[in-house]
């Protein structure tokens, strides 16, 4: 069904209040929200994230200072990574530490994240610079929608030499360092991330993100295995999004980061890169980012059995077809559900009689439902019998957090590649190839 989409914006404009039902809004449609501000002002919690760099983290607290947020509604926490030595910090800003053992931002981040943290969280690193408006344009789709994640711009420029209590909008004049062209074309194409993806983890930036305590508590802080420069922020937030997470670009939330782009700064990046993708293969199973032919750790893909009352053989075959007819997928069976394998699972096929599989149209309709965002697809026969459902986990979990059924669109097709199977199968003919 087509939606008025100014209608819409006006129904959301009238009745989005914080922390209320009133300002769930559907799939990924956090432009429904535009022009919307909170009616009351959260509580923000800044985790800054810092090890050895006292002269840039005294710019960015300064920053912080001049935010246009009414400062009893801000609390600062600078969390230091085991620095040889502790920073000073003002009076007014927590500050917690951890001991060296390492590289250990994802650590370091839930520290802070842990110490009295407000409603909503922004993570900011101790060598990016906020501009004035930064917490506010930020923090305002996860003030409004506890579902939403919000990654603002980070800018680059060259600071040495600089006082730290220069402005930074004065500071940066003539020293702007370019920005990751991948990162720009990624933004524009996806229209701020708007028109996001399974694979739109890869532009949240943990240095400018926000999110609301509410869904960070439920998906999990970051994961502390992460030990070495990079990939803990796209680990979280592909975590979040099969959890029901929206993804949003906020362009006019400014934060400028000291010297350029690491893939710019560092000699011998390659090595590096190639050993983060490497660790997060394993971890996020999407085609385009799990390996081609290796096993990653966890399950993308799987298949349940929901047939009823049917030979073991018919069962045997109709799980074992949909397996096979789908790249990546697996059996679930019962009782593994809690099983750390299925922690990240995508998408789950329901299989509900017994059938054959014929050609790639179960593969086919596993895309529609991850391109199409749909919340299931039910496939039948000719007849209208239900043979097969595909669900979306991460519509399931929106779902259940907020009791709605009403925020993924749902089809039911015929699918005329799946055929129905009587109980009295050829098992060897059909292991044989039929």
């Amino acid at each position: 069904m087509a939606h008025d989409t100014r209608s819409l914006r006006q129904d959301f404009a009238l009745m989005a209040t914080p922390w209320t039902d009133d300002s769930i809004v559907p799939g990924n449609r956090w432009d429904l929200l535009d022009g919307v501000e909170p009616r009351e002002l959260p509580m923000v919690s800044v985790i800054v994230a810092h090890y050895r760099q006292p002269v840039e983290l005294a710019r960015t607290l300064i920053a912080l200072a001049r935010q246009d947020y009414e400062r009893d509604r801000l609390q600062i926490i600078v969390t230091d990574d085991g620095s040889p030595e502790l920073p000073e910090v003002p009076d007014d800003v927590v500050l917690v530490s951890q001991v060296d053992a390492g590289f250990r931002l994802a650590a370091a981040r839930n520290l802070g994240a842990a110490h009295e943290a407000g409603d909503v969280l922004v993570f900011l690193d101790a060598d990016t610079v906020p501009e004035p408006g930064f917490v506010r344009a930020l923090t305002r789709l996860p003030a409004l929608a506890p579902d939403c994640v919000t990654v603002g711009r980070r800018r680059h420029a060259d600071l040495d030499g600089l006082p730290v209590d220069v402005g930074i909008e004065a500071a940066v004049h003539g020293r702007v360092l370019p920005e990751p062209a991948w990162l720009v074309r990624a933004y524009a194409e996806s229209k701020n991330l708007l028109e996001a993806d399974d694979r739109s983890y890869r532009f949240v930036i943990g240095a400018v993100l926000a999110c609301s305590r509410h869904l960070f508590d439920e998906v999990g802080g970051f994961d502390e295995s992460f030990t070495e420069y990079g990939g803990e922020d796209w680990e979280w937030a592909y975590r979040a999004w099969t959890r029901g997470a929206m993804l949003a670009h906020e362009p006019t939330a400014v934060a400028w980061h000291h010297g350029p782009d690491a893939g710019v700064r560092s000699a011998g990046r390659r090595a590096g890169k190639n050993a983060e993708t490497m660790r997060l293969a394993d971890l996020i199973p999407v085609p385009g980012s799990r390996p081609r032919g290796l096993r990653p750790r966890k399950a993308d893909i799987v298949v349940c059995d929901r047939i009823e009352g049917h030979s073991d053989a018919a069962r045997f075959v109709s799980i074992d077809a949909c397996v096979a007819g789908v790249p990546g997928a697996e059996q679930l069976v019962h009782g593994a559900e809690t099983s750390p394998r299925f922690d990240r699972v995508r998408l789950e096929i329901e299989v509900l009689s017994p059938l054959r599989v014929m050609g790639d149209g179960l593969a086919q309709a596993v895309l529609r439902v991850s391109t199409a965002g749909l919340g299931s697809l039910v496939l039948t026969d000719a007849l209208g019998v239900p043979l097969l459902r595909i669900r979306s986990r991460r519509a399931d979990a929106r779902s259940t957090r907020w009791g709605r059924f009403d925020l993924f669109p749902t089809e039911e097709l015929v699918a005329p590649w799946l055929q129905p199977l009587d109980d009295d199968v050829d098992l060897e003919a059909y292991l044989g190839g039929w």
